[in-house]
């Protein structure tokens, strides 16, 4: 994986990286490579699938966050809940780097990759914590928080409506990433959603350069508090998803 290579399918979705910041995505991916030796990180490790379904998936979500970005006129506070190896976070703060970003794992080696990472690329106004959301969600210092609040894979939307809503302030906007049934998931979510504070303004179809596979993006507006007792504790979100 190569500068040119990266800025060449960074332009086929419509974005433009410069020389600097395709650099940083190639070192990124280096330190990927590396620490996945060392324990499991990712089932990706080849240069194509690093390319197209971490780093420019990740990106998918960009021209969402640049629109948020302009009708604030600040840079929006992010939270990526559940990133893992910094996905879609770290790509996505590489591309803007005006982005405040959290990155949240409840895994310790996760985010202390995600840190490490932060170092190496001498990123600023981001860090990465430990923490599960169903605990972060009632911690003052995250709850009704963040501008954005983001997740790549981590549950079903009934699910995880319930994770990322507590997360956004008033007028905040959620951003599910999500596979080909994504119009379905977010029709199945839609009560649950409601009963947070929020409602689905847009399932946003998304594609990568040269992949055949259907994805979108479901955003959902805050409108109103997320009740208290949520999000529930004790995997309740998981077991008992709201309807």
């Amino acid at each position: 994986m190569t500068e040119d290579e990266i800025q060449s399918a960074a332009r086929a979705m419509g974005i433009t990286l410069d020389a600097a910041q395709a650099g940083a995505l190639v070192r990124f991916r280096d330190l990927l490579v590396e620490a996945n030796r060392r324990f499991n990180l990712t089932a990706l490790t080849d240069d194509a699938s690093i390319l197209a379904l971490h780093f420019l998936d990740s990106l998918t979500a960009l021209p969402v966050i640049r629109k948020i970005h302009a009708d604030l006129g600040s840079a929006p506070d992010l939270i990526d809940i559940g990133t893992g190896g910094g996905f879609p976070g770290i790509p996505l703060k590489i591309a803007m780097p005006e982005l405040r970003v959290t990155l949240m794992d409840g895994t310790a080696k996760k985010v202390r990759f995600c840190a490490e990472v932060i170092r190496a690329l001498g990123l600023r106004d981001i860090c990465a914590i430990q923490d599960r959301a169903e605990e972060a969600g009632h911690r003052p210092e995250h709850r009704e928080r963040y501008d954005v609040v983001i997740a790549r894979a981590v549950a079903p939307m009934p699910t995880l409506a319930e994770y990322l809503l507590p997360f956004a302030r008033l007028g905040g906007t959620c951003i599910a990433m999500k596979g080909s049934d994504a119009q379905a998931e977010a029709a199945r979510a839609a009560g649950a959603i409601a009963k947070l504070g929020g409602e689905i303004t847009d399932v946003m179809p998304v594609s990568l350069p040269g992949r055949d596979d259907r994805r979108a993006l479901i955003v959902i507006h805050k409108l109103r508090p997320t009740p208290q007792p949520y999000p529930r504790r004790g995997g309740a979100a998981r077991h008992s998803p709201l309807r």
